[in-house]
C-alpha cells in the first residue's frame, strides 16, 4: 500500500515552493524597465526567460493538483492509461505522475 500522506505533504511542499517562486517571477516582470535601450533588450531577454520558467511552474502547478485530487478520489499511485500500480520508486522521483513507467515510456 502506498503511502499517500507522504506524497500528499511532498506535492503540498512542492506546491508552496512554486506558488513563492511564481510570485517572485511576477513581481520581477512588473518592476520598472530600463530607458536605456542596450540595458531594455538584456532586460526583455531576462524577461523571456522568466516567462518560460513562470510557464513550466505553472504547468508543474496542474499537475500537482491533479494528483491531488486522484489522492483525494482514491485513484493516486494508479496509472492512467493501464490502471496498473505505479511503482514508488517512480512516485519517489516524480509523485505528480499519472503514469506508469510503461506507459510514459509509450507517451514519449
Amino acid at each position: 500500500m502506498l503511502e499517500t500522506e507522504r506524497y500528499r505533504s511532498a506535492l503540498m511542499a512542492r506546491l508552496g515552493e512554486l506558488d513563492k517562486r511564481l510570485h517572485a517571477i511576477e513581481g520581477e516582470l512588473d518592476s520598472a524597465k530600463s530607458k536605456d535601450w542596450d540595458d531594455a533588450a538584456v532586460e526583455r531577454e531576462g524577461d523571456e526567460v522568466l516567462e518560460h520558467l513562470g510557464q513550466h511552474g505553472q504547468d508543474e502547478i496542474v499537475r500537482i493538483r491533479a494528483a491531488l485530487d486522484r489522492i483525494r478520489k482514491g485513484t493516486y499511485g494508479t496509472c492512467a492509461k493501464c490502471d496498473e500500480p505505479i511503482s514508488a520508486d517512480r512516485l519517489d522521483i516524480l509523485p505528480e505522475t499519472p503514469l506508469c513507467r510503461a506507459c510514459a515510456a509509450r507517451e514519449s
